[in-house]
């Protein structure tokens, strides 16, 4: 991706570029350093990263805001890939699209047969290789997804999000010498954010 030059960008259509930044704008809370490199890899300012949150949320909440499914269609363009999928007893759609910034994840929408979205976060790739996940040293900030880190250390107990699309999990996890700890971990938009231990 060719950077943009920093400074605030005059108004248009909202982009896939914009949508990393709403991404991004949603881990700063935790993750300001690492936001701050992604941003200049996009090379685009503070200013913008604002500016495209705020928009995003005008139109997730104006009166007149599209469905969900539509507004994604809209601003990422058609799915990289789309798959039938059955969760419990019930079947959706899988919608899948690359993100430039995390080449091994896609951002995916799950719909549900009505067109109503059911869940929207970042899954690894299909065919990349995830992390291997085995202690505490494991659990870096954006090392894995929900799902991986569920899968490794299970059995986890899902926990509420402190805002919406943030996840949590509750599960036990050795550190390096074997001992296990009880962890809360902490996502946003289904990418690791921090993780809390107890003993």
């Amino acid at each position: 991706m060719v950077p943009m030059p920093s400074g605030k960008r005059p108004a248009g259509p909202f982009t896939p570029l914009d949508f990393q930044l709403v991404l991004l704008r949603r881990m700063a809370d935790h993750n300001p350093d690492l936001v701050e490199d992604a941003r200049r890899t996009l090379g685009v300012s503070i200013a913008d990263m604002r500016e495209a949150n705020k928009r995003w949320q005008a139109m997730v909440r104006s009166s007149r805001a599209r469905p969900a499914a539509a507004r994604y269609r809209s601003v990422l363009g058609e799915p990289e890939s789309t798959a039938a999928r059955r969760i419990g007893d019930l079947d959706c759609e899988a919608w899948q699209w690359p993100v430039p910034l995390w080449s091994d994840l896609r951002f995916e929408v799950l719909v549900g047969p009505n067109g109503q979205v059911w869940n929207e976060w970042l899954v690894r790739a299909p065919g990349a290789e995830g992390p291997e996940l085995r202690t505490l040293a494991d659990l870096g900030p954006w090392s894995c997804t929900v799902d991986e880190a569920a899968r490794a250390f299970a059995p986890a107990r899902p926990l509420e999000g402190t805002a919406p699309t943030r996840w949590g999990l509750a599960f036990t996890a050795p550190d390096a010498r074997g001992v296990p700890h009880e962890v809360v971990a902490e996502f946003a938009w289904g990418l690791l954010q921090r993780t809390r231990v107890g003993e």
